[in-house]
């Protein structure tokens, strides 16, 4: 199945909460989700009574969508989770919150984590001083990620890091925004994950 290329503001719709997939636009008023909060579609707003598997789906859904993943790439994913120590649930989230284009996000070098994978991809970064285009490639605990000495003087990078202070800063990293730099300082725990989902139900999903 090929990426999604179509409307972001309708699969925000579609989980009824909003994802944060465009950006500064989730924060203003334009936001679908404070206009329309209902399912797109034609009967997007009959209130049917989801069946258990239906909330599993939906909450994988979510995940997927948040992170920009495909569903092999999720399921991947999940089966690392299955054999790492600890909670499943809570080992997904982590893997997915190390990628670097969410590393990339988060930091507040993009505004959403789809423009994050396009800069990585276009190879504006580095991990300990090596270039990284993979959007992928997880980081672990030390590892420092950079922007490119020639890509610091993109305005849209300056102004994304400007307006990503009201969205605050993980606890498991730290930024030097002067730098143009930030450091993952350790894993991150569930609580340090701020996503409003319930992993169970997708670990419920994919053990039946």
């Amino acid at each position: 199945m090929a990426r999604y290329t179509g409307a972001l503001c309708r699969l925000c719709r579609r989980e009824g909460e909003k994802l944060f997939l465009k950006g500064d636009r989730c924060y203003t008023e334009k936001c679908a989700i404070e206009r329309r909060k209902y399912a797109p579609g034609l009967h997007g707003q009959n209130k049917a009574k989801p069946s258990d598997y239906g909330l599993q789906l939906r909450e994988k859904q979510k995940v997927k969508r948040i992170y920009g993943v495909l569903e092999r790439q999720f399921k991947r994913y999940f089966l690392m989770a299955e054999r790492m120590d600890g909670i499943t649930g809570a080992n997904l989230l982590q893997l997915l919150e190390r990628r670097l284009d969410n590393v990339v996000y988060r930091l507040g070098f993009a505004s959403s984590r789809r423009e994050a994978r396009e800069m990585v991809s276009h190879g504006h970064f580095r991990v300990n001083d090596r270039k990284v285009n993979i959007p992928s490639f997880i980081v672990r605990p030390g590892n420092v990620v950079e922007l490119k000495d020639k890509s610091r003087s993109i305005e849209r990078i300056k102004e994304s890091l400007v307006k990503a202070e009201h969205r605050g800063l993980p606890t498991w990293m730290e930024i030097d925004r002067e730098g143009f730099k930030g450091k993952i300082t350790h894993l991150p725990s569930r609580e340090e994950i701020p996503l409003p989902v319930q992993e169970q139900l997708i670990v419920e999903l994919y053990s039946k």
